[in-house]
């Protein structure tokens, strides 16, 4: 039985509606700090924590504004008022709704990609014994490979390879997500949290757990599979391009299609995935 209330904490009801866990922290009691099961475990029961303190934020102010009303569903009107009835709250209201939308998305793409590291036949709760990755045939369908499309993946890897590229969480109720570089600002080009959390998952990346989340960041690091998934996507890019350009080119008479063309290839070398 789900020991939560949706209606009182909407994200801890929804992990332990997904993983039959009563605390979304047991999600990574099995696992090894250094384990990528253990980091997006840790992301899911942050990111429950995010969205249930906005939902509380939310539900509050709707009161507010609820109160703020209620003379006015009994006709006690103050006629000679100009000020609008809600004036803060109606502003506030919409703001946290927005963020506690924003904060249950991230939620779900989190426990997509717990979902990718563990077993099928423990997709319901990680298993004490389970810990094999799942085979190609097993692995659901992954909906985040927008986070990796375009340039995302080789920008993201390149940025970690210029060194102290850190994955922080702000303080507070909201917790953003951001990365800094090592002048401590948002590296220039941007690289998106989830980017680095979907290069984590694959294992192109490792993210220093040891170090705090909040300060200074936790570092990232190429693993080998990433720096030769580096080395790949910067020799496929150039090629990508040089194939766009011939295709776009008009034909010139006498021309033939070039046979030795080199075939495109991602830059990761795994089975595609449907979204």
């Amino acid at each position: 039985m789900n020991p939560y209330d949706p209606v009182e904490r909407p994200g801890a009801h929804l992990v332990a509606e997904q993983f039959d866990v009563d605390d979304p922290w047991l999600l990574t009691e099995n696992y090894a700090p250094d384990d990528p099961r253990d980091l997006v475990g840790r992301m899911i029961a942050e990111d429950a924590r995010n969205v249930d303190g906005l939902h509380k934020e939310l539900t509050r102010a709707a009161r507010s504004a609820i109160e703020l009303l209620e003379p006015m569903g009994r006709g006690d009107l103050d006629m000679r008022s100009r000020n609008g009835v809600l004036e803060a709250v109606g502003p506030q209201v919409d703001v946290l709704a927005a963020r506690r939308a924003a904060a249950y998305e991230q939620l779900t793409r989190s426990i997509a990609t717990f979902r990718r590291l563990i077993p099928e036949q423990g997709a319901d709760r990680p298993s004490k014994t389970a810990t094999h990755g799942l085979g190609t045939e097993q692995e659901p369908a992954r909906n985040d490979d927008w986070a990796i499309s375009g340039d995302r993946l080789l920008g993201a890897l390149e940025a970690v390879e210029a060194g102290e590229l850190r994955f922080h969480r702000s303080g507070g109720v909201h917790g953003d997500i951001y990365l800094s570089d090592g002048q401590g600002q948002r590296p220039n080009p941007e690289v998106w949290p989830e980017t680095v959390r979907r290069l984590v998952a694959d294992g192109l990346l490792h993210q220093d757990n040891s170090e705090g989340l909040y300060r200074p960041g936790q570092l990232l690091s190429l693993t080998q599979q990433g720096e030769a998934g580096l080395r790949d996507a910067r020799t496929t890019t150039p090629r990508v391009s040089a194939a766009l350009r011939r295709s776009n080119a008009p034909a010139h008479p006498g021309t033939t299609a070039d046979s030795t063309a080199v075939p495109v290839t991602t830059a990761i070398d795994k089975p595609s995935r449907s979204r």
